[in-house]
């Protein structure tokens, strides 16, 4: 099947998807729904503790983590109103906004990925060497534009994270690997298997050098959309985050995989040809995984 043509949408998603804030129905609610409990159910199965974490986070621990050094070109910040300062600086009707003389300074970071809260909230702990969380939070991203549930402000993140011995983390996402590609292939979906670059590591440390060498990011990507990704991040977390293992004592390496909601939403979508097909797609894919032991497998490319 090569069908492309997009899902129709009412007024209101329409008027959102300009803002990167795209409003779904009850059909693009439903099919949302039913990717994220799929992609919730590998990861429980997997041994993974769901745990749901804050839609904010300090920007300090952020700033920590390098965040605001390695993505400024995609963080958003919130600060509240000054109470005093908003007499003299009211909201501008011309520009639609606040001006900043009327805010009080940005301690609050929306995060651009789910998974930045794991590691704060493990942070000062020692874990098991084959801990796993899932959760699916809100994350945020400043764009140069938005395109409907392309490239959004405003999206759901999936991830199932691994923290704990380097070969848990790598068995890890080798493992989602197999599972995301067995997926795409019952859902007709195809995929694209590419090596991405996230700077995640200071650009001149050595272990961006090794980052340029071994690649630690893999994203799947429909026609020219990334929709899910494997991320392996070393030990730089669990140093950052003094997050160690009960077996050693020392840090612990991380990694993660990552399904972008409403991305899987526009692939599906356009693949298959509306809501209804998509949807019915995902329940046989489903269906097919749970009895086919040979696309439960799934080959690793």
């Amino acid at each position: 099947m090569t069908v492309t043509t997009p899902a129709k949408q009412t007024a209101g998603e329409t008027k959102g998807a300009t803002r990167g804030l795209p409003v779904l129905g009850p059909e693009g609610t439903r099919l949302l729904r039913l990717l994220d409990d799929t992609f919730e159910g590998w990861g429980v199965t997997a041994g993974a503790r769901p745990m749901t974490m804050p839609p904010l986070l300090p920007a300090a621990d952020l700033a920590r983590l390098d965040y605001y050094d390695n993505f400024p070109h995609q963080a958003v910040v919130a600060a509240p109103l000054d109470l005093e300062r908003r007499a003299t600086e009211p909201f501008s009707t011309d520009t639609g906004c606040f001006p900043t003389a009327a805010l009080e300074p940005a301690a609050l970071g929306l995060p651009s990925a789910s998974c930045y809260a794991v590691y704060l909230t493990h942070q000062g702990t020692r874990v098991a060497d084959d801990t796993l969380v899932t959760i699916c939070s809100w994350c945020f991203r400043k764009e140069t534009h938005y395109e409907g549930m392309r490239r959004q402000l405003g999206f759901r993140m999936r991830e199932i994270v691994a923290i704990g011995g380097r070969e848990h983390a790598e068995h890890h996402l080798a493992d989602f690997t197999a599972r995301i590609q067995a997926f795409a292939a019952a859902l007709d979906l195809p995929l694209r298997r590419e090596a991405a670059c996230d700077p995640f590591f200071d650009k001149g440390s050595s272990k961006a050098v090794l980052q340029r060498l071994t690649p630690v990011k893999y994203e799947f990507l429909y026609e020219d959309l990334a929709i899910a990704s494997v991320n392996t991040h070393r030990n730089f977390f669990g140093d950052r985050c003094d997050i160690t293992l009960e077996s050693s004592g020392g840090p612990a390496f991380t990694s993660c995989v990552a399904f972008g909601l409403e991305r899987w939403l526009s692939a599906l979508t356009r693949r298959h040809g509306g809501w209804a097909a998509a949807t019915e797609a995902v329940l046989e894919a489903n269906a097919r995984m749970r009895t086919d032991a040979s696309l439960a497998a799934g080959p690793v490319i």
